[in-house]
């Protein structure tokens, strides 16, 4: 597949540009009755976050392309069919290459 289907992009979840500061990123959620989240995003360029933590733990799963998370000192590159688990309260970053798309699920509220 080259893109998520349709039914996952309804407009009524989809992630304002504005909540996420990056015009760049186009992305939808769903949220759990205990306030987790799971979020799809599709990258329209190379990109880097800044360095933010969470409350929550953080699961992110890179279904396709590279994405790069970054704590504790060390890379984690992920590519198609990866995981990976940051642990909440852990400082991190990464970075993102044109194309990719990945699933995160979030142990708490991530999108207002």
């Amino acid at each position: 597949m080259q893109d998520f289907p349709e039914f996952m992009k309804s407009y009524m979840n989809h992630i304002d540009g504005s909540q996420q500061n990056t015009p760049d990123i186009d992305g939808y959620y769903y949220e759990g009755k205990d306030g987790s989240q799971i979020c799809f995003w599709t990258y329209f360029s190379d990109r880097e976050s800044k360095e933010n933590v969470h409350e929550f733990d953080e699961y992110v799963l890179c279904v396709s392309g590279e994405y790069v998370e970054i704590f504790n000192g060390e890379e984690h590159i992920l590519h198609s069919g990866e995981e990976l688990l940051v642990p909440k309260g852990v400082p991190h970053h990464g970075r993102v290459k044109k194309g990719t798309r990945t699933i995160h699920a979030f142990g708490g509220k991530r999108i207002v």
